[in-house]
């Protein structure tokens, strides 16, 4: 199934996006695919919290205190944990530095700065991120390289698939998942990045968003969200297929099988 079926089917009022990045010394030349349809931006929190613990890494003196944060903010994906990071550091210095380190420009949400959840990516920008931060990983950097091996420890639920739909079990993966009491869409993304070896990094990314409109459900589930209740079964219920897909898709046209 190529992007064209998949897009073409999303429901009226949806957002999807993927995108791929292969690149690396030695290896075939560098290749990058990226396709999108609704909104250009979207909210994915969840993915950027490996992205702030490896920068912030460097602005936070006691290591034992970066990483009793910056664990958890990557394997279980706490909020509270990546809260502590963002303000400790502050969000400018955070995204000014992955500029340095990428050159992907982000942007403090308006309003209350304090709300990291709010920046909003694109899915491009997201691949070229993590891609930045694989390469750095095998070039000797320890926090890139501690950061994608938290990415590695992810499992159960929080995956969504996404390593059996890559074939690719060692993969590092940070998935997210939330729909906020204003929106009609439930947001799930995820990022994998592939081992290739030497300095060969591969990158895929999925970000959606999907009607969530009927009343009754969306009260259920802001309820469950309230009183801290798991809520991935129903963004795999939601937007798991086209999820693994897209990002399936996006390795196919990285021109790389799943192995």
């Amino acid at each position: 199934m190529g992007f064209d079926e998949l897009l073409r089917d999303l429901q009226q009022g949806a957002s999807a996006q993927a995108a791929g990045i292969s690149r690396g010394y030695g290896g075939p030349p560098a290749r990058s695919v990226s396709v999108k349809s609704g909104l250009a931006r979207l909210r994915c929190a969840s993915l950027l919290k490996p992205l702030y613990a490896w920068v912030t890494a460097g602005h936070i003196p006691d290591d034992e205190r970066w990483r009793r944060h910056a664990e958890p903010a990557v394997v279980v994906s706490s909020n509270t944990d990546t809260l502590n990071l963002w303000l400790a550091v502050g969000p400018r210095v955070i995204l000014d530095d992955l500029y340095q380190r990428t050159g992907v420009v982000w942007t403090p949400p308006n309003g209350d700065p304090s709300r990291f959840g709010s920046v909003e990516v694109a899915a491009d920008e997201v691949a070229t991120a993590y891609a930045a931060l694989a390469q750095s990983a095998v070039a000797g950097d320890p926090a890139a390289a501690t950061v994608l091996e938290w990415m590695r420890q992810v499992e159960g639920a929080q995956t969504f698939g996404t390593r059996e739909a890559l074939a690719a079990p060692e993969a590092g993966i940070k998935c997210g998942w939330y729909g906020a009491p204003e929106e009609s869409c439930l947001r799930t993304h995820a990022v994998a990045v592939l081992p290739r070896g030497g300095t060969r990094a591969t990158v895929v990314v999925g970000m959606t968003a999907q009607p969530y409109t009927d009343e009754r459900e969306r009260d259920i589930y802001q309820a469950r969200v309230g009183e801290g209740l798991p809520v991935e079964a129903e963004h795999e219920a939601v937007a798991g297929p086209l999820l693994r897909r897209l990002m399936a898709t996006t390795l196919a046209e990285l021109g790389q099988r799943a192995s």
